[in-house]
């Protein structure tokens, strides 16, 4: 479950924004706010996500967990004895959900971190903050804050040296800096530039610089990324780009695609090439890997059965490549990785298929299929359905597309509905909690989910060290990530993504169940093809 919020994580952050990044750059975010996103004439989408009540409470749950974090994260450099501040910072967070605001966070010369946030208040506003943060900052550090025009300074004894929130017109800034507090005053001029954009939220983030700092976001490996997002046409669209200090290196061969294999009716479907890089690097994927490593990779799912979902990489004999698989997966270190489930599984090895035995509605196995493209190693946790249409023209031509690395299309209401009980399946029998049909998080999927519609995300590659992303969505999220998102959010240690049951204790239990979560009918017109 760790590498779905992993690939998750890696989504959100991949995106575009126009100059080059300052050398010190950690990270730099403008976000409007939902009131001015309200106000928008293509805000439908963003108000059908977010405006019911069952995602006001999931936003009151969320700043409710958030507003312990920081002391969380700080808490060995804190004075003893001080309280978390939360009661202080939950109405802060209020405020950074609704109002526009602006972030710059850098590195310092001498190695520390610096950052700024401009945020617009009213005086009553800007008022609770001054003195919210002010209270928050004495107890944490046992200094009282000095009295400046406008605000107050903090100076400490360690770099950076000051903390300081000024008030003047409809913004505050508080910042965190050396003591001329050039990133505060830079903020400052970023408001006035930014005044004729028109998009929602801007992110950009050198990711290797974070993980300095957030060192259990180490296994998400990107470079610096960048994203805006805006509304258009009833859908989010994110726009966005990743951006290399070295060529990425990829190995874009022609598109070879299982085209017998792949049938209708469909309601979803992703391909990927050039991959096989990646793949080589990923500690979790070196017990499994085939020669020569897949450079492509295919997934789709049917309408229906929630079981049919599938995957098929090329390769260039089937026979000798499911050999090596099963051998791969009977080796010691990838056995002991499946004893781990909390189900025995059994592994039959036949002449053209690996199968497995021991998982509750499913029979998950991985085929040799030969077929006029060429030969392909097919799996997934159902028996595919016999032969139907054949994939619309409109998804074949996508593949005319140059350079295109990544695309994904889906009907993101039908494909939730049928990710829902194979996710939990995963989840128990991978010791992880399963979601709570009833949980807020809960909730407010099987609210939103039959509200989405089609889903389309492209990758290319548009130059040797770079990478363009370009989604439109309804709600800005697949149904794997919406999935993905309510598991974390609902995580007992979040914002970390701590899901891991306790180890079971040595004594017999009865066999574990999955919970069914259900989203309501979606009864309506066909949709339309993909895109």
């Amino acid at each position: 479950m760790k590498k779905l919020f992993q690939i998750w994580a890696a989504l959100v952050l991949a995106g575009a924004v126009q100059a080059a990044p300052a050398p010190d750059l950690i990270a730099r975010i403008h976000f409007v706010g939902t009131q001015k996103i309200s106000a928008d004439t293509n805000a439908v989408a963003f108000t059908n996500f977010f405006g019911s009540a069952e995602a006001r409470a999931l936003q009151a749950q969320t700043l409710d967990k958030l507003s312990h974090a920081p002391y969380l994260w700080l808490e060995e450099k804190i004075a003893a004895g001080a309280g978390d501040g939360a009661a202080q910072l939950r109405p802060l967070l209020e405020d950074l959900f609704k109002a526009e605001w602006f972030l710059d966070a850098r590195s310092a010369a001498d190695g520390s971190s610096e950052f700024a946030l401009a945020i617009r208040l009213d005086n009553s506003r800007a008022q609770l903050w001054q003195n919210n943060l002010a209270a928050v900052l004495e107890s944490w550090t046992k200094i009282a804050p000095q009295k400046i025009a406008g605000g107050w300074q903090l100076t400490k004894h360690r770099p950076p040296n000051s903390v300081r929130f000024i008030h003047s017109g409809d913004w505050a800034v508080f910042s965190c800096e050396q003591a001329d507090f050039a990133l505060g005053n830079g903020v400052v001029s970023e408001i006035s530039a930014s005044a004729a954009k028109t998009y929602w939220l801007s992110l950009d983030a050198d990711w290797p610089r974070i993980i300095n700092f957030f060192p259990a976001l180490k296994q998400v490996d990107l470079p610096e990324a960048k994203l805006q997002v805006i509304g258009r046409d009833g859908n989010l669209r994110l726009d966005g780009k990743i951006i290399s200090a070295q060529p990425f290196g990829l190995s874009l061969d022609k598109w070879r695609m299982p085209t017998n294999t792949i049938h209708q009716p469909i309601i979803s479907f992703t391909a990927v090439r050039g991959i096989s890089t990646w793949l080589q690097k990923q500690a979790w994927a070196q017990p499994y890997l085939i020669s020569p490593v897949p450079n492509q990779v295919f997934f789709w799912a049917m309408v229906g059965i929630p079981f049919q979902t599938f995957a098929a990489v090329p390769v260039p004999d089937a026979n000798n490549a499911l050999a090596q698989l099963h051998d791969k997966l009977a080796a010691p270190d990838a056995a002991k990785m499946q004893n781990q489930f909390a189900l025995p599984l059994t592994m039959i090895m036949t002449n053209r298929e690996v199968s497995w035995t021991g998982v509750p509605w499913a029979a998950p196995s991985v085929q040799a299929v030969h077929e006029a493209s060429g030969d392909f190693l097919a799996g997934g946790l159902f028996p595919n359905a016999p032969r139907g249409k054949s994939l619309p023209p409109e998804l074949l031509g996508q593949f005319a597309t140059p350079n295109l690395i990544f695309y994904h299309w889906e009907i993101t209401a039908e494909r939730l509905k049928t990710l829902l009980q194979p996710s939990q399946l995963i989840l128990m029998m991978t010791h992880h909690k399963q979601l709570d049909a009833e949980s807020v998080a809960g909730k407010w999927m099987n609210y939103v989910g039959p509200t989405l519609g089609n889903t389309t995300t492209e990758v290319k590659q548009t130059a040797p060290n770079e990478l363009t992303f370009t989604r439109s969505a309804p709600g800005g999220l697949t149904a794997v990530e919406l999935f993905a998102l309510a598991n974390w959010l609902e995580a007992t240690n979040f914002p970390g993504c701590d899901l891991s049951l306790p180890p079971p204790r040595r004594i017999r239990h009865p066999q574990p169940t999955v919970k069914v979560l259900s989203l309501p009918s979606t009864a309506g017109p066909a949709a339309p093809a993909p895109h």
